[in-house]
């Protein structure tokens, strides 16, 4: 006999569904039992949070919905900070919650929170399902609204008693494609005229890019025009970054060596950019205009408000508006000189024999291979990344500039994995974002997964105190200490190393990559360089806005 959670599972299978992550309770036992009669591998994870950023890395790898799993009350609230982390990033999630029943209420109010209304502000769709017949059509809506433009989460909750009720065989929905309209001849037209008059045209590549359907088109865009670009954090890697356009990643909002270009710039074509980020750049009276390429409109923001838009399927919408520039963009490259002088301080002192921030992230882009992936928790390093990390291929350098939750590293990095277990794969997290979610060590040594973890040890929430000595604080409140990280990861079943000599650093990594498995780096840093480039140094390129303020 069929009932509920079958239903459910087949559902799942119908739309593609090969893992879930998650930690099941008693309210799912009938979706377990399900589960383990399908194709479906469960991935039990040591921490529901952690499940849902594995879950939303998924998503954002592959661009189907990942799935994770939890049962009621206190397991379903620690989805909350996924959900969020897959809102704010766009990333394509289904969550399913377990709950007591609804036809009767033998435990009373016991466990019993109401995660529906809690999770509708923090995804695009919340659902009780209430009957098995609802089954196939929401899951299959389900989907459909976590994936269509902007992706996100989704939440389904399905009661103990509606998931171990009996009921007849239902036919499923099957997917179907869905094709994406292109831009408007009219828009297009516009764009491209204002294009063409540009003095000083610039491209900027954000979030949205970054979808894996897109950056092909994106790619043969920018060398069919000929105009230099810049990305935004997530937006890095849309756009070979070995190319001869690229101008550097806006690591900042203002101040930094690319905005030198910004700054020249008359026009700013954005493409995928998503206000969701951290601005890579402040508009404003007497700027730059822009014109806002995407999939959706643009949301209008005190420092964001362009004043044309492309609206439509960004590949396709992309190569029509190419057909409309190529070798007509006499100025295309006005901004190209600026380059050279750009990257250079950029990558200034990045190999001096300390334990900078440049030097670790030189180091790991001569240990990682082009389509390997680094996925980065959140802390001060995340800005040295993205000023400094060089990217060729798209969605290799995972970092979170949306929600910018502490946490996610590790999981994010077992997710990326677990999808690619031939490429290296790096997890970065400071030693107070890996203490968050570090349980997850198990999760990866369970799996057998060939991951590297490297934490980046200060004793404290560097970011944080970095800010509080910027801003004349006293330093207070941001220190601790640590476990010895070595036996930390021999007590999961890992192997542990620690890196005294900078020069022992990329020899350690290459050994730990090789020998496989799940390995944990342990790595000292000197942030001092956080003031002398990030404060001193920009000050003098900018010396009246940086009077009073820092980089933000």
């Amino acid at each position: 006999m069929t009932k509920g959670s079958d239903l459910l599972v087949a559902a799942l299978e119908n739309e593609g569904v090969d893992r879930i992550f998650g930690i099941p309770g008693e309210e799912n036992l009938d979706v377990v039992e399900s589960i383990r009669r399908s194709s479906i591998q469960l991935v039990l994870t040591r921490h529901e949070q952690a499940a849902a950023f594995m879950a939303a890395t998924y998503g954002r790898l592959t661009g189907r919905p990942g799935v994770c799993i939890t049962t009621l009350g206190p397991g379903a609230l620690n989805l909350t900070t996924g959900a969020a982390y897959a809102l704010l990033g766009a990333m394509p999630m289904i969550m399913i919650t377990g709950q007591k029943g609804i036809l009767s209420s033998r435990q009373a109010r016991f466990q019993i929170v109401d995660v529906v209304n809690t999770m509708r502000p923090l995804t695009k769709l919340s659902h009780q399902i209430v009957s098995p017949r609802m089954i196939p059509t929401l899951v299959r809506e389900a989907f459909r609204v976590a994936q269509e433009e902007r992706p996100g989460p989704v939440h389904l909750e399905l009661p103990e008693d509606i998931a171990a009720e009996a009921c007849e065989a239902m036919a499923l929905v099957p997917p179907h494609p869905v094709e994406r309209p292109l831009a408007s001849a009219e828009a297009l037209d516009r764009a491209a005229q204002m294009i063409l008059a540009a003095e000083r045209p610039l491209i900027m590549v954000g979030a949205a890019a970054s979808r894996p359907r897109s950056t092909a088109d994106l790619a043969h865009f920018v060398l069919r025009s000929g105009i230099p670009y810049f990305t935004t954090q997530m937006g890095k890697g849309t756009v070979p970054g070995g190319t001869e356009l690229y101008m550097g990643t806006a690591a900042l909002s203002e101040r930094d060596y690319v905005h030198e270009a910004i700054e020249r710039a008359d026009l700013i074509i954005t493409i995928g950019h998503d206000t969701v980020e951290k601005p890579p750049f402040i508009m404003g009276a007497g700027g730059p205009e822009v014109v806002h390429v995407g999939y959706q409109p643009a949301h209008i923001e005190q420092v964001y408000f362009p004043q044309a838009e492309v609206i439509g399927d960004i590949g396709p919408s992309l190569h029509l508006l190419a057909d409309r520039l190529e070798g007509k963009l006499t100025r295309a490259a006005a901004l190209l000189p600026l380059r050279e002088g750009i990257l250079g301080h950029i990558a200034a002192r990045a190999t001096e024999d300390r334990f900078t921030p440049q030097r670790l992230v030189h180091d790991i882009r001569q240990v990682i291979p082009p389509d390997g992936i680094v996925a980065l928790d959140n802390g001060m390093y995340k800005i040295w990344f993205a000023r400094n990390y060089r990217t060729r291929v798209a969605n290799t350098l995972l970092l979170d500039n949306a929600l910018a939750t502490m946490g996610a590293g590790l999981p994010s990095a077992i997710a990326a994995a677990m999808l690619f277990p031939d490429r290296r794969v790096l997890a970065v997290c400071g030693d107070g974002g890996f203490m968050m979610n570090s349980q997850e060590m198990e999760t990866a040594v369970r799996l057998k997964l060939n991951l590297v973890v490297l934490v980046i040890e200060d004793g404290a929430y560097g970011m944080i105190r970095w800010k509080q000595a910027v801003d004349q604080f006293a330093d207070f409140g941001m220190t601790f200490g640590n476990p010895d990280f070595v036996k930390y990861a021999e007590a999961y079943g890992a192997r542990g190393r620690r890196v005294k000599a900078i020069g022992d650093f990329i020899p350690t990594l290459e050994q730990a990559f090789a020998e496989g498995g799940v390995q944990l780096v342990v790595v000292p840093i000197d942030y001092s360089e956080n003031i002398r480039v990030l404060v001193d140094e920009l000050r003098e390129r900018h010396p009246v806005v940086m009077s009073n303020r820092h980089p933000s």
